[in-house]
């Protein structure tokens, strides 16, 4: 099958590749030639414009956005609106605000153009280990299109299987469809607010570890602890054990001081507009709450803590926070 990618960082180019690999044709575009060029020197379609993407897709066009949620998607996909067809479809694969795809979809339904919001997961190391992939929009085009999704998928293999669930469904190969425009990306931005709790959870954990040798405790309750020995056991059998605590396993054994990172942690839009949707429905979300204000608390003291929860970041999203305070 055929796919324009638009946006070839972190994600997109990786998302390219692993379509390549399953036999898929891409044609791709960035404003960063040396990206286009990267790509086409392993198999895709380069092209010079948006007007040059959209020429060299075959009809109906399926074209998906890897961008940065905000103006830039919004203008992207005002310019590449322009160029479509009735019966093309538009993915944004991006982390776009829900509300935001419910408005695009209705103005894109006045010109006959599909759009499909895919909330996607698996950051820098989706190439290998496959996309999670929550789909909201057009049913007819998301089934169309269920081979771009179902390559990207990590498939039945990548857990075991949920005793009483069908070993056919889309479920069980790491993607879904949600619902009407809005809810990939809803499902999706609760999906970024749990994992804002979860990261929260190990680094206050660890934090707590790490100063179980302080001075302000009696001196036969003080324990110098070996954090890597604890996250390395822990991934085996406990059960707590994650993907997060394969990455802090990691970032410890790197780094057991976490020199390398500032412990400024930065909110990338999901956590706020969870605690919003929370208090649309007066939903109580107190830990979620609470983690999205310890992220704004390490822009003015950092922490152990706070290290640990860049250190994540950067193990599975390659985010790198600022280095310093303002």
């Amino acid at each position: 099958m055929q796919l324009g990618m638009i946006g070839l960082g972190r994600m997109g180019a990786n998302i390219v590749r692993r379509l390549l690999r399953c036999g898929h044709a891409c044609v791709v575009y960035d404003t960063r030639p040396e990206a286009v060029a990267e790509l086409a020197q392993e198999g895709a379609e380069p092209s010079t414009t948006l007007a040059s993407l959209v020429a060299k897709l075959e009809k109906p066009r399926a074209i998906w956005l890897m961008l940065p949620a905000g103006e830039i998607t919004e203008s992207t996909l005002a310019d590449i609106a322009a160029l479509l067809e009735p019966g093309d479809a538009v993915i944004d694969g991006g982390n776009s605000f829900y509300k935001d795809d419910i408005r695009r979809a209705q103005m894109l339904g006045q010109r006959g153009i599909a759009y499909l919001d895919v909330g996607t997961s698996g950051g820098v190391w989706g190439l290998e280990r496959g996309y999670c992939m929550m789909i909201g929009g057009d049913k007819d085009a998301a089934n169309r299109l269920d081979p771009i999704f179902r390559a990207l998928a990590p498939g039945v293999a990548a857990a075991p299987l949920t005793p009483g669930r069908p070993r056919d469904e889309t479920a069980a190969q790491g993607y879904i469809y949600c619902g009407p425009n809005g809810a990939g990306h809803f499902v999706k931005m609760i999906h970024n607010g749990i994992e804002y709790g979860l990261m929260q959870a190990y680094a206050e954990g660890f934090a707590i570890l790490r100063h179980a040798n302080s001075e302000e405790l009696p001196r036969a309750q003080r324990f110098d602890l070996d954090l890597g020995d604890i996250a390395e056991v822990w991934r085996r059998g406990s059960v707590i054990q994650s993907w997060l605590l394969d990455l802090t396993a990691a970032a410890l054994a790197q780094d057991p001081e976490l020199k390398d990172y500032s412990g400024i942690v930065a909110d990338s839009g999901e956590g706020r507009w969870t605690v919003m949707a929370a208090l649309e429905a007066a939903v109580p979300a107190e830990v979620l709450t609470a983690s999205l204000y310890a992220r704004f608390r390490s822009r003015l003291k950092e922490s152990f803590a706070d290290k640990l929860l860049s250190a994540m970041r950067h193990g599975f999203g390659g985010h790198v926070e600022p280095k310093s305070r303002q």
